[in-house]
């Protein structure tokens, strides 16, 4: 029987959480894994804990916020591989400490949605989404906060940052999906997840959340610029 051909995969910001179950899980289905962390001590100490796949798993520094950072990784990749089959931007920041652990399943499920009319209309129109639109709405936001007038304009009063970055995330994801055809990219959420970010509340474990985001990857023939809450398509 012929071997299948080895796939290759990046997972940002993968020292711990849903990002470490990613990269098990990947593993475990035969993949090779570069494990990446912004702390290259974390990250180390996470490639320790997965021993048992290090035939399958190496670690790489990675700072996504920093372009000469991200270059390095993509050099290592093309002199390494030559090629990358799967891409898990799980890298990103609460941004927001919150002491009542109390409150944080009802700040991020109250807050999900972007209030703002006129940012909710750009970002819904699948149509007409740029890059340029994206950052017009982002620039807006910052704006109104330096200029603190969220509420009255009808920003998320609660966590604004974190709804508006997801909510042009989001958008992205449909843009590059337009841009790349022959690639599939789509966003996924894995539900409300016990890690760090939500102050260990969640109701699923960091292996049942990475398994939403494994079996998205691992699917053939998906179609793109989808929104996936859980297992299920969803609207943006």
């Amino acid at each position: 029987m012929e071997q299948a051909p080895q796939r290759y995969a990046v997972v940002t910001g993968a020292n711990k959480g849903i990002g470490i179950e990613i990269v098990r899980q990947l593993a475990s289905n035969g993949v090779k894994v570069v494990l990446t962390s912004r702390d290259e001590k974390r990250g180390l100490h996470a490639l320790e804990t997965l021993k048992d796949l290090s035939h399958l798993v190496l670690f790489h520094h990675l700072d996504v916020a920093d372009p000469a950072s991200v270059d390095s990784l993509a050099n290592f990749i093309k002199s390494e591989f030559g090629k990358l089959h799967i891409l898990i931007n799980n890298a990103g920041i609460g941004g927001l400490v919150i002491k009542d652990n109390d409150l944080v399943p009802q700040v991020l499920f109250k807050s999900r949605c972007v209030s703002n009319e006129w940012a909710k209309g750009i970002l819904g129109d699948a149509e007409n989404l740029t890059e340029e639109r994206v950052d017009e709405v982002l620039n807006e936001f910052l704006k109104d906060i330096k200029e603190g007038c969220l509420e009255r304009k009808g920003w998320p009063k609660v966590l604004g940052a974190y709804i508006i970055s997801k909510a042009a995330m989001n958008a992205y994801t449909r843009i590059v999906a337009k841009k790349y055809p022959t690639i599939c990219i789509n966003s996924v959420c894995p539900g409300y997840v016990k890690t760090d970010i939500t102050a260990n509340t969640g109701f699923l474990t960091a292996e049942e959340g990475a398994a939403t985001v494994v079996k998205i990857a691992l699917l053939s023939n998906a179609s793109s610029g989808l929104f996936y809450s859980q297992n299920e398509v969803s609207s943006f």
